[in-house]
C-alpha cells in the first residue's frame, strides 16, 4: 500500500483528527477490501463501459426525518396544537406556497417540484430507502439492492478515466445509518462508491492530506512527484496490471483532489452557497455542511455520476420549530445556490437534485414542542434532470396525516431519477449473483406529471 502520511486537521464536522483523502479507497464493512483499481476493472467489463454518458444525480439526506407539514405543505386550518408556528409564504409559480423558512427557494419555485404525499416509507432511521428506493430486507440474502450511485457504475461506468462513477460525501455519523453512502448490495464492493474520507485497506492512498489542507496545492504536487519517483525507482510500475497502473494516474492527476478543493472557487460563490454553521443540532447525526452540496456541484461538474451526502439531523421529538429554523434557513440557502449555478453552468437539465428524509413527522405536536416519528406520508424536494418544474404534487388531509391526493411511492421519486439519468427503467434489468435478471425498482413508470 502506498500512503502519504499528513498531519491532523480539522473536517468539515469541525472535529480534530488525522484527515484523510482516499484516492481508491471504499467504505467496506465487513466485505472484502475493494480499491480503484479493481473499480477501474469492474467498470471496463460493464455493458456500456465508459460510456461518456453526461447525466448525473446529486441525493440530498435529510437523516431524523423532516417534518412535511413545516417545509412544503403548511396546514393553515389545523388546530393549534397541529398547526405549528410557521406560516406559508408565496413561490414565484402563483397558487404554490411553501414555509416561511425558505423564501429564496421559493423565488426560484419554477425550477422545482416539491411533492407532498410520498408514502411507502418504512419507518426506519436509515439513509438506505432514499438512495435504493428499497428496504434492506429485500434480496439480504443475495448483498441486499444496490443504490442508484452502484447502478450508474454498473450501466455506465466512469465518464472520465480519473474520476469515479459514484461518490459518497456522508461523514460517518454516531447513528451510523443516517451516513449510509449508496451500498453496493448484490452488484459487489467494486461497486461500491469512493468515500473522500472513508475506511478501507487500499493499494492505493493518499493519507492525511485533509480538504483543508488541498488548498496547498504546492505541498500536494511535491508529495505526489515523490510518490512517483519512488515508485519509479522501485520498478513498482512494471509490476503493475493496466488497470492498477490506471488507477495509479488517477492519484497522482488529482483530478479528484481538485475537484473537492472548494477553495478553487471564487469566493462570491462560496458566500451563496454559505458555510452552513454552526451546526446545531447535530448530536449523533449529520451536520448542516453547506459546503458538501457546493462540492457535489464540483463533482458532477468534474465527471462523477452520483453524489451523496447526509444534511443536518432532523429527528425533531422536541424544540421541532427552533430546529427547522436553523436547519431550514440553512437549506434554502445552499439548495437555492445549487439549483442557480447548475442553471448558470448549463448544467440543470442533466443534474436531478434530491432533497428528502426517510419519513415524515406526527400532525400532533407532542409537550416537547417536537413532533415524533410518521411514516404514513412523508415530502420531498426535486429539481433539474430535464423534469417539468414548477410543480407541487400531492396534497395530505386537513391535519397533514395522509395523503389525500395524487399519493408518490418512494419508487416512484427513484424510478423518475433513473429515467432523468437516461436509464429505461421499465425494461432494463442487473443480474443477481444467481444469475437472474432484476429490475432496477417495482414501480417502474416515472411520475407521469415530471416528465
Amino acid at each position: 500500500m502506498l500512503t502519504i502520511h499528513g498531519q491532523a486537521a480539522r473536517y468539515c464536522d469541525g472535529v480534530a483528527r488525522r484527515g484523510f483523502l482516499k484516492i481508491g479507497g471504499f467504505a467496506m464493512g465487513s466485505a472484502a477490501p475493494a480499491t480503484l483499481a479493481s473499480l477501474m476493472r469492474a467498470e471496463a467489463g460493464s455493458p456500456s463501459g465508459n460510456a461518456r454518458h453526461g447525466k448525473s444525480i446529486i441525493n440530498i439526506f435529510l437523516g431524523g426525518g423532516p417534518p412535511h407539514q413545516d417545509m412544503w405543505e403548511i396546514k393553515t386550518e389545523a388546530p393549534r396544537e397541529i398547526r405549528g408556528e410557521f406560516s406559508p409564504i408565496d413561490t414565484a409559480v402563483p397558487g404554490i406556497q411553501i414555509g416561511e423558512c425558505f423564501p429564496q427557494l421559493a423565488a426560484i419555485m419554477d425550477r422545482l417540484v416539491v411533492v407532498r404525499s410520498v408514502v411507502g416509507c418504512e419507518g426506519a432511521h436509515d439513509g438506505f430507502q432514499c438512495l435504493t428506493g428499497w428496504n434492506r430486507r429485500n434480496v439480504e440474502s443475495i448483498g441486499g439492492r444496490p443504490a442508484v450511485g452502484s447502478v450508474l457504475a454498473k450501466l455506465y461506468g466512469q465518464r472520465d478515466p480519473g474520476i469515479p462513477a459514484s461518490v459518497a460525501l456522508a461523514e460517518k455519523t454516531s447513528h451510523v445509518p443516517w451516513s449510509e453512502p449508496g451500498p453496493a448490495g448484490f452488484l459487489g464492493a467494486a461497486y461500491q462508491p469512493f468515500r473522500p474520507n472513508g475506511k478501507g485497506m487500499e493499494d492505493l492512498t493518499l493519507n492525511g492530506i485533509s480538504l483543508d489542507r488541498l488548498e496547498d496545492r504546492k505541498t500536494l504536487l511535491t508529495s505526489l512527484d515523490h510518490l512517483k519517483r519512488a515508485a519509479d525507482s522501485r520498478g513498482m510500475m512494471n509490476g503493475m496490471d493496466a488497470f492498477t497502473e490506471a488507477a495509479f494516474g488517477v492519484l497522482t492527476s488529482s483530478k479528484l483532489a481538485d475537484a473537492l478543493d472548494i477553495s478553487k472557487e471564487p469566493a462570491e460563490v462560496r458566500e451563496r452557497y454559505g458555510d452552513g454553521k454552526p451546526w446545531k443540532y447535530q448530536y449523533d447525526g449529520a451536520p448542516t455542511c453547506n459546503e458538501q452540496i457546493l462540492m457535489a456541484r464540483r463533482l458532477v461538474e468534474a465527471g462523477v455520476r452520483s453524489v451523496t451526502l447526509s444534511y443536518g439531523r432532523w429527528d425533531s421529538h422536541g424544540q421541532n420549530f427552533d430546529l427547522v429554523r436553523d436547519h431550514g434557513r440553512k437549506l434554502d440557502q445552499a439548495v437555492s445556490a445549487l439549483v442557480l449555478d447548475l442553471e448558470q453552468r448549463g448544467m440543470l437539465q442533466d443534474v436531478t437534485v434530491l432533497v428528502w428524509g426517510e419519513f415524515g413527522r406526527t400532525p400532533r405536536i407532542n409537550d416537547g414542542a417536537g413532533r415524533d416519528h410518521w411514516p404514513q406520508v412523508s415530502c420531498a424536494l426535486m429539481a433539474g434532470g430535464g423534469m417539468r418544474t414548477g410543480q407541487a404534487i400531492g396534497a395530505t388531509n386537513r391535519l397533514g396525516e395522509y395523503a389525500v391526493s395524487r399519493p408518490v411511492h418512494v419508487q416512484e421519486i427513484i424510478g423518475t431519477a433513473y429515467h432523468n439519468l437516461g436509464i429505461d427503467v421499465m425494461n432494463t434489468t442487473i443480474s443477481d449473483p444467481t444469475g437472474r435478471p432484476q429490475f432496477l425498482v417495482d414501480i417502474r413508470e416515472p411520475m407521469k406529471e415530471l416528465v
